[in-house]
């Protein structure tokens, strides 16, 4: 069971993860969650940077939605000006969503990428639907009242997969 803790890839930033690199391994399209992922949390609105991380996607025709489990507001307000679809109430880890987005994508499982910031929502969701998962080290170090719950169970999986030796990085 623990193994659909353990995402394929561990990155720094989503600005890490680049076109070329998704091409060769034949993915494309990105499904990737909003809060803590692409901007913090308590962000609003895309930064210059994100904006440039999409249209680099869009010109190397890799399709991207975003899926949340938070509110149809905030992830309205932050997808539409970027024109990307999205999903909000997702009710990761539950597959139903990801697996709906490679769908309406047209995609393959094997030709989609997840990518996310929870081991608990975002990489279990996404190796139980069978995707690749890239986890992102969080934008910042604050979180809602559910995610803080989330982290805690999150270090306590992450330091069992270090001392097991299946995972290298550090927090």
């Amino acid at each position: 069971m623990l193994k659909y803790f353990l995402p394929n890839q561990h990155v720094k930033t989503v600005f890490d993860i680049q076109p070329e690199t998704l091409k060769e391994r034949g993915i494309k399209g990105i499904i990737t969650d909003l809060d803590n992922t692409l901007v913090a949390w308590d962000v609003k609105d895309a930064t210059s940077e994100v904006i440039q991380w999409f249209k680099i996607m869009k010109d190397h025709d890799i399709k991207v939605t975003i899926i949340s489990n938070n509110n149809q507001e905030r992830v309205e307000i932050f997808s539409e000006p970027l024109g990307t679809p999205f999903v909000y109430s997702a009710r990761k880890p539950l597959s139903k969503a990801f697996k709906t987005v490679a769908r309406e994508m047209e995609l393959k499982k094997e030709e989609v990428v997840v990518i996310g910031d929870q081991l608990l929502t975002d990489v279990l969701g996404g190796n139980l639907a069978g995707f690749y998962t890239v986890l992102v080290v969080p934008i910042v170090k604050t979180d809602g009242k559910i995610t803080k719950i989330n982290r805690s169970i999150e270090r306590r999986i992450l330091n069992y997969m270090r001392r097991k030796g299946k995972i290298s990085w550090e927090e």
